[in-house]
């Protein structure tokens, strides 16, 4: 029940490296208008999530979206699930442990061109201190001095050393589905 990550998230998902942070410009996340959210599967149905705190460091250049450079990092604790009951469980110990891993982090490693404002996106998350490499489809619209990107991926909760022990293990699936929505502007 991760990451959303980082996350995202999460939003990362558009921007990749190439460029030194010199060659494109800062843009800021616009809260508001942004999400990393997270689903997963359970006997009596899916169970939703959604980070209320996080930040990004990005460097974009709409011209050369491939050039971008993104940093996502999404504070653990704040998950809050569909169920509020579910959302300490969510923090505790056998599942993402937020009193020793405070944070999740996103980091965008290529993004290529793959139609029209579709790329695909390759980043590494880091949950628990477990780095595991994620490629996805991602989506990117830029005008003028905004940018949006929406992307998502599965991870597989087992590989992070979420939810492995206990009765829980055997209730909730092991694919973790994030879904990235990363709304921008030009900080300058």
């Amino acid at each position: 029940m991760r990451l959303a990550l980082i996350a995202l998230l999460i939003g990362a998902a558009c921007l990749a490296t190439g460029a030194s942070r010199a060659e494109v410009e800062r843009w800021a996340v616009i809260a508001g208008d942004s999400a990393i959210t997270m689903r997963v599967g359970t006997p009596v149905g899916a169970r939703t999530g959604r980070f209320m705190r996080w930040t990004g460091d990005i460097h974009f250049d709409p011209d050369a979206p491939e050039t971008a450079q993104v940093a996502i990092e999404v504070e653990a604790a704040s998950l809050r699930m569909d169920d509020g009951r579910l959302t300490s469980t969510a923090a505790g110990a056998g599942f993402l442990d937020t009193g020793r891993y405070p944070r999740i982090a996103f980091r965008l490693t290529g993004l290529e061109p793959a139609g029209a404002q579709g790329f695909t996106a390759r980043a590494d998350i880091t949950v628990k201190g477990v780095t595991r490499s994620v490629t996805f489809p991602a989506t990117l619209r830029s005008e003028g001095r905004t940018a949006q990107m929406t992307g998502g991926f599965s991870l597989d909760r087992a590989a992070f050393g979420i939810g492995t022990r206990g009765p829980w293990n055997g209730l909730i699936g092991r694919q973790v589905r994030v879904d990235v929505s990363l709304a921008t502007r030009t900080a300058g």
